[in-house]
């Protein structure tokens, strides 16, 4: 089963928490704290795997969750990292955050990788609190939470040469012939369902990659028929070769079916359009495909045709040779600009500060990274860990704020789902 679009949630793993421990030994007087760091949570990798065609093995998968890294323990014993997922994608997969559109990663070469969602760092162990002014602190910390994304993962199949074409024209009778792809060929419209790949070799030991896309139809960049699903695997090629049925099989009309194909193209992503492409003449062994030929050449004089017979074999070497040389010297270019992707970050000189204050329903609610991180890796249950956490906010600004907008003493302040009393 072919899949090219899945949408999953990945949840990477919580930092293992910190500890809270001294020294406890014989003879040993005034022992020091010795509270170990937690373990860093698992992170989220997706990593192109060269036999992989398909992204099913993703579609079984709701959620992706990593592991929460080791607590710390006493003894200064720091806990263990937790190993990180690794999921396999196909070469040519492009993840998406949904909640922004940006592009996460695009996933062009073998074994490439990247980190789709952090796990957290683990807590800080009382030990590494411990300072010259208070050498014995009695708080440590809990781990940072994982990042959680939602995603979408799509496949444009990662090919040198496109076959294009309305439904049974012969592409897949092509691809058998000249490559070492064996697609189930009938002869019956939409016989092919999903992308065949196919490596053609050539005897000065050059090689491209070839697809077989899926018939189209008119409309087909609009959604009808197979719509646009497979379009998109056209739009990492470097050239589009159109087969057209010269001979008429079916009642077929040449010029109609190459200005419809030229138009989905078109309709589709103005990019394909402009794509180097070929004219593939097949079924050249039919009664009507010489007279069929001489029409299509008056109407455009200027496109490059190579003439064969997928049935009996014929036309193929010239046809081979010339798409080895123009893959050979034409560049893959990069489907997504670089302001599409997540890592472009537009620096500002501002003051803007990391967090908001509103006022709802008479409760102060204050959101923000920082401050929301600052409360989940908090140990409320140890005094210094509370002070700790009002000292941060209060360093933040976040006190002076509450004031310059009218909060009162008393006045109930809500960050994530913690209510606090505000205490000026």
């Amino acid at each position: 089963m072919f899949v090219d679009e899945v949408n999953i949630k990945v949840i990477a793993g919580k930092g293992g928490d910190g500890c809270t421990s001294f020294r406890r030994e014989k003879f040993v007087e005034m022992g020091g704290p010795d509270g170990g760091n937690g373990g860093h949570g698992a992170n989220i990798i997706f990593r192109t795997e060269s036999g992989l065609r398909t992204l099913i093995d993703l579609k079984m998968m709701k959620n992706i969750k990593g592991d929460k890294g080791v607590n710390g323990k006493g003894s200064s014993r720091n806990g263990a990292n937790a190993e990180d997922v690794v999921i396999k994608v196909p070469i040519g997969t492009t993840i998406f955050d949904n909640e922004t559109s940006l592009v996460i990663a695009d996933l062009t070469e073998v074994e490439e990788e990247v980190v789709v969602a952090k796990g957290g760092r683990g807590g800080r162990g009382n030990k590494a609190f411990a300072t010259h002014e208070n050498p014995a602190p009695k708080m440590s910390e809990l781990g940072e939470p994982g990042e959680e994304k939602s995603i979408r993962c799509e496949l444009k199949v990662l090919a040198d040469v496109g076959l294009v074409g309305m439904p049974s024209v012969g592409k897949s009778t092509i691809l058998s012939m000249i490559s070492s792809s064996k697609p189930k060929i009938g002869a019956y419209h939409f016989t092919t369902l999903s992308p065949n790949l196919g490596v053609v070799k050539l005897g000065d030991n050059r090689s491209f990659v070839m697809a077989d896309l899926p018939g189209l139809i008119s409309g087909a960049s609009k959604g009808i028929g197979l719509g646009d699903k497979f379009l998109k695997h056209a739009m990492r090629t470097k050239v589009i070769a159109h087969v057209i049925d010269m001979g008429s099989y079916e009642g077929r009309n040449p010029i109609e079916d190459y200005e419809v194909i030229k138009a989905e193209l078109e309709g589709y992503d103005e990019r394909l359009s402009k794509k180097t492409n070929i004219i593939i003449a097949n079924k050249m062994d039919l009664p009507n495909a010489k007279e069929n030929l001489e029409k299509f050449k008056s109407k455009y004089p200027t496109l490059e045709i190579y003439e064969i017979s997928a049935i009996n074999k014929e036309g193929f070497d010239s046809l081979i040779i010339r798409l080895a040389d123009l893959v050979e010297t034409i560049d893959r270019e990069n489907l997504y600009k670089e302001e599409e992707y997540a890592t472009h970050i537009l620096y500002k000189f501002n003051d803007d500060k990391p967090y908001t204050i509103t006022k709802e329903n008479n409760i102060w609610v204050i959101r923000g990274k920082e401050v929301e991180t600052l409360l989940d890796m908090t140990r409320f249950t140890e005094d210094e860990s509370v002070m700790r956490f009002a000292r941060k906010l209060k360093g933040m600004g976040i006190d002076e704020d509450l004031i310059k907008m009218g909060a009162k003493i008393g006045d109930e302040i809500k960050i994530k789902d913690y209510i606090f009393e505000f205490k000026a």
